[in-house]
């Protein structure tokens, strides 16, 4: 299981990759390789306001429908579009290609809070 150590985590299974003031969201290995073939996302409007831990989106399967949370709170500036015409890149490309969601980080002790990689891995052991 692929768990990158510069990134955190949470215990509904999204990483988060700070970048200046810029969280960048997706879903882990973990999650991607339990999920099997996902087939389409439900993202947020850019410029909404989200709260850490709030729900921002959806994934389905062709097996279930899994909701997406915000690891930290802030604005949505960007959604991953291209994920609309190739939702399987999350499968094959999580941590790069297959990220969903970014988000202008209000707080960012909040980022500070989450799952290191050796925690996360620790939870799902």
């Amino acid at each position: 299981m692929n768990i990158p150590a510069d990134l955190r985590y949470t215990k509904e299974h999204e990483w988060v990759k700070l970048e200046g003031t810029t969280a960048i969201i997706g879903v882990t290995d973990f999650a991607q390789s339990n999920l099997t073939d996902i087939t389409f996302f439900e993202f947020p409007e850019i410029g909404r306001e989200v709260n850490q831990m709030e729900e921002i989106g959806v994934i389905e399967t062709s097996k279930a429908v899994s909701d997406i949370f915000s690891p930290v709170s802030g604005k949505v500036v960007a959604v991953n579009d291209a994920l609309d015409d190739n939702p399987e890149t999350v499968n094959s490309d999580p941590y790069g290609d297959g990220w969903l969601v970014k988000i202008e980080v209000k707080d960012a002790s909040e980022f500070e809070a989450l799952l290191s990689a050796d925690a996360y891995k620790e939870l799902i052991d």
